[in-house]
Parts: structure tokens; C-alpha cells; sequence
């Protein structure tokens, strides 16, 4: 049987603006236009889809059922025809991306406004959290992450790599002294990033090849490193700092780095993005502009060390 999706497309406007007015103005069609293909579209379901007084309109149960259905195939339309044309190359529609949450305020952030410039044709949808998201299930685009990768169901373009340093303020160790060996860290307050797969746990490792691990305590635990940042300015501790968060308070004095013989296994930027056959050019550019502004020797907080 064929099917008129003109007709769902209509519907789904009627009942999303409340009116068949508004669904015309919004449209650019006639209302008895509107109210034809409504009616024409009841028909061939053999279905009240909205009960219609003087004054307001209502949908049915079986309505409701079809709105959503209806819903989802202008949205599915819509996401077709962008990603037609973002594969021949016009970089336009909606991108959805996502990154952690310091990140993307401390670096990503500052460089969008630049991004935006140069497609102009092109909505960014940016959601910024440091939970792990299924790209595919929650719909994005592409995503930046800070960590080792084990989806091989994605592809990941390496950036920059992400060191770690032990740092505190010249107030704290000017109350609780300098820890001159890793051992000494399990003595101090340590300020916990708890979406550390063992928070409480630092591995070091020095030139020689000696390894140390420590077992580390503290009274403030946090799932943002940006929301320690008062606490450990201010002297209440020392903490594990990736060096795109700490490099300009490193570079100023406003903190101190630790144990600089020693090193933390260091992390990488990556840009991820599903399996596609075609890559939209939409995530071409963006993946592209990553590349560009934090790729190997071009991330903004390696130039300050």
C-alpha cells in the first residue's frame, strides 16, 4: 500500500502548534489545505485521529499513538535529507557533540565561536558531561574524550596527549610541608576525582623504572575537576590535575607541581565518531577543526610549558 507522508507531516504540525491555523501559517499552506489532508489521512486509517469543536481541538487515543509515530518520521525525513546532503559535502544541518565537562568549558568552548565562523550553514548542539555516553544510543554525532579507548565499534583520531601532574598551592605545603617521595603523598589531604576507575589509588613511576602505588585519603571527593579548583587554590589539599586544567596556575605560581621525577601514565584526546560508510562532511569539519587546534604540538596548553 502506498503511503502519503505529506499527510503525517501535516498532522504532526496540527497537533504540535494546537491548531490547524497555526500548522497552516507554519506550513505555508491553506487551512482548508491542512484540514484536507488531516481528514484524508483519517480516512485511509480508518481512525479519529483529533476531535475538533468552534473553539479547540483534542487528540484521540489513536491520535496520540500516530502523532508520535508521526513525529518520528518528519524527524527521520529531515536527518536524511541533512545527511544526503552533508555527504556531497555541504557542511550544514544540526551536529551533535560531546565532550567532558572542563574541557570543553577550558579548551573547546573558546575555540567554537571560530568553528561556528567558518560554517555558517551549520547548528552546534554541544552537551558537556564526564560520564562515558553511547555516541549511537544517545545520538551524537561525535564526541571528545580524555581516556584509553575499548569501543572498537568507533572510529578515534588521536590529538593530544594529556599529562597528569601532582599539584598543590604554595599555602598548602607551606603548612604541611613538600612530599619528597611518593610514599609521602599518603600522609597529605588529597582532593579525589571520583570517576577514576580507583580514586583512592596513585600509580607513579620514575626514569629508573621504580613504581610506586599509593593509597591515597581525603575529605572532599568530586566528580568534577573544575569544582576543585576553589579548594585547592585556597590550600585544602593537593590533587591529580590533567595539565590542559592546571598549565596556566602551573605557569603563574597560583600552583606548585610535586614529585616532578616522577610521572603518571598520561591520558590522550581523542575525537571519536561511529562506524559510517559515508562520513558526513558535517563531522569531516568538526573532526577536521580538532585536529587543527589540539593535534600533536598544537594544543594551546602544551605552548605554555
Amino acid at each position: 500500500m502506498a503511503v502519503d507522508l505529506n499527510g503525517y507531516a501535516v498532522y504532526a504540525k496540527v497537533v504540535e502548534l494546537g491548531g490547524f491555523t497555526a500548522a497552516a501559517d507554519a506550513l505555508g499552506l491553506s487551512k482548508s489545505m491542512v484540514s484536507r489532508q488531516v481528514a484524508t489521512l483519517e480516512d485511509e486509517l480508518g481512525v479519529r485521529l483529533l476531535n475538533r469543536t468552534t473553539r479547540r481541538i483534542s487528540v484521540t487515543e489513536a491520535g496520540g499513538v500516530v502523532f508520535e509515530r508521526a513525529q518520528r518520521i518528519v524527524a527521520e525525513a529531515a536527518e536524511a535529507a541533512n545527511e544526503a546532503t552533508c555527504v556531497e559535502g555541504a557542511v550544514r544541518g544540526l551536529l551533535r557533540v560531546n565532550a567532558p565537562m572542563s574541557f570543553g568549558i577550558r579548551q573547546l568552548g573558546p575555540v567554537m565561536p571560530e568553528f561556528l565562523a567558518r560554517y555558517p550553514d551549520l547548528n552546534v548542539d554541544l552537551t558537556l558531561n564526564d560520564r562515558r555516553v553511547d555516541l549511537i544510543e544517545e545520538g551524537f554525532d561525535v564526541s571528545l574524550r580524555v581516556s584509553a579507548l575499548t569501543d572498537s565499534s568507533l572510529i578515534a583520531r588521536q590529538l593530544a596527549p594529556v599529562e597528569r601532574y601532582l599539584v598543590g598551592a604554595p599555602a598548602y605545603f607551606e603548612k604541611h610541608g613538600m612530599p619528597k617521595h611518593p610514599a609521602d603523598v599518603a600522609d597529605h589531604d588529597f582532593l579525589l576525582y571520583t570517576l577514576l576507575a580507583r580514586p583512592n589509588l596513585l600509580e607513579m613511576e620514575n626514569a629508573a623504572g621504580e613504581r610506586q602505588h599509593v593509597q591515597l585519603k581525603g575529605k572532599f571527593l568530586c566528580n568534577n575537576a573544575d569544582a576543585m579548583e576553589g579548594i585547592l587554590l585556597a590550600g585544602g589539599g593537593i590533587t591529580l590535575s590533567p595539565d590542559f586544567i592546571c598549565h596556566q596556575a602551573l605557569a603563574s605560581g597560583a600552583l606548585v607541581r610535586i614529585l616532578p621525577d616522577w610521572f603518571v601514565p598520561p591520558l590522550t584526546l581523542h575525537v571519536i565518531y561511529p562506524h559510517a560508510r559515508h562520513l558526513a562532511a558535517k563531522v569531516r569539519a568538526f573532526v577536521d577543526f580538532t585536529v587543527e587546534k589540539f593535534g600533536p604540538g598544537k594544543a594551546p596548553w602544551h605552548r605554555l610549558k
